[in-house]
């Protein structure tokens, strides 16, 4: 069992680095596809990488329940920090969460398998942060949608391969659905519900 004296510290300024965070976050959501880096100094347990952690301290509490995939679920470390520095409750089913922390997006279930909200409470449903190998290099994607001056670009190397054609499902749910930020190392990207995705040239 991990004792408390070993895990590794959190936010090194809980304030003022969660505002910086969060101001990052509501950029990235307010402009989909746009690149923005979390700055802070922060030692997350791997394959936990540091923007994510950075986002899960900040939107993270005791009332949002956390979903790891099986390659975070298989280093103890990640639940335990998480839960100490945070207070989310980790849960066995993406069903029930509210956050769910991807590392190995080639093992991402089923988009329908997570919280899609209802229509009554869109807001019920699960915000999905998948670690990814690049946000500025890789394939080109199309983004369009609000936020968005016509279309932007992104260029990403994601598994898997096809998330933006299974975030299609969001189109079709619309108030429900899900959102998602893409994160490489510092670097985050937001695509919430309402953006429309493309591979470019297809």
């Amino acid at each position: 069992m991990t004792m408390i004296a070993e895990l590794s510290a959190g936010l090194s300024d809980k304030v003022l680095s969660a505002q910086s965070t969060f101001r990052s976050v509501m950029n990235a959501m307010a402009h989909p596809g746009s690149v923005h880096e979390v700055a802070t100094a922060i030692d997350a347990p791997p394959p936990l990488m540091r923007g994510s952690a950075a986002v899960a301290l900040t939107l993270f509490d005791q009332d949002t329940p956390l979903w790891l995939d099986r390659r975070m679920s298989e280093c103890p470390e990640v639940a335990n920090w998480l839960k100490f520095h945070s207070g989310a409750p980790v849960v066995t089913k993406p069903s029930f969460c509210s956050f769910a922390v991807i590392a190995d997006g080639c093992g991402l279930p089923d988009l329908d398998s997570f919280a899609l909200g209802t229509s009554e409470y869109p807001d019920r449903s699960t915000t999905v942060i998948l670690q990814v190998e690049s946000l500025t290099q890789g394939c080109p994607y199309e983004l369009s949608g609000p936020g968005i001056n016509g279309a932007v670009v992104l260029r990403a190397t994601i598994k898997p391969k096809d998330l933006f054609e299974r975030l299609a499902i969001n189109a079709t749910l619309f108030p429900r659905g899900l959102d998602v930020v893409l994160v490489s190392d510092e670097e985050i990207v937001a695509i919430p519900r309402t953006t429309r995705l493309a591979i470019q040239g297809v």
